[in-house]
C-alpha cells in the first residue's frame, strides 16, 4: 500500500511562484515516484480541474497511475469517461520538486485559486491540496466546523469508518 499524505501547513509563495512542499509530503512524493531516486528530481501531478475548483490537487505518480487505470476501465466514449479524462488529463500538469524542496506554481494556477504570498497545504490521503488560506478557512474549514457542530457532544469520528474485510 502506498504511503498517505498527513498533516497541514502554511508556506510562503515567492514572487516567482515558488513554494516549498512540506517535508513530510515530499517523502510521500518521493516514495510514489517509481523513477526517483534514479531520476534527477521527484515528480508529481497537479490537477487544477474545472473552473469551479478552488484548490490544486497534487498526486504522486503512483496515485495518478491508479486514477488513469480506473479511467481506462470506464466505458470508452461515455460522457463520464470524457469528463474524467478532461479533468485528470487535460486540466493537469506534471511538475518536479526542485533541489530546495519547492515547486513552481505558474501564474495561471496562482490566479485560478487567488494565491498570493501564502499557500495552505492540507493532506487528503492519496493526494494533498493547495489552497489560498482564506478560501480554505471560509469554505472547507467552515463546512467541517458546521458539520461537527451538528453531531452529538460525545461524537467519535471513527464510528463513520466502515469495517475492513474480515472485521466482525
Amino acid at each position: 500500500m502506498a504511503r498517505k499524505f498527513r498533516g497541514e501547513g502554511h508556506l510562503k509563495v515567492d514572487s516567482k511562484g515558488r513554494v516549498s512542499i512540506p517535508a513530510s509530503f515530499r517523502r510521500v512524493v518521493e516514495k510514489g515516484d517509481p523513477d526517483w531516486p534514479s531520476g534527477p528530481r521527484p515528480n508529481l501531478v497537479i490537477v487544477y480541474g474545472l473552473d469551479t475548483q478552488r484548490q490544486l490537487d497534487c498526486y504522486t505518480i503512483e496515485a495518478m497511475d491508479e486514477i488513469e487505470a480506473r479511467i481506462a476501465r470506464m466505458q470508452p466514449g461515455s460522457i463520464p469517461r470524457k469528463m474524467a479524462e478532461r479533468v485528470f488529463h487535460g486540466r493537469a500538469m506534471d511538475t518536479q520538486i526542485d533541489e530546495d524542496g519547492r515547486i513552481v506554481l505558474p501564474k495561471f494556477l496562482r490566479d485560478k485559486i487567488g494565491l498570493a504570498s501564502e499557500a495552505f497545504f492540507i493532506a487528503a490521503g492519496d493526494h494533498f491540496e493547495i489552497w489560498k488560506p482564506e478560501t480554505y478557512a471560509e469554505i472547507e474549514a467552515a463546512k467541517a466546523e458546521a458539520w461537527m457542530a451538528e453531531q452529538d457532544e460525545d461524537f467519535d469520528i471513527r464510528t463513520l469508518l466502515p469495517a475492513l474485510d474480515g472485521d466482525g
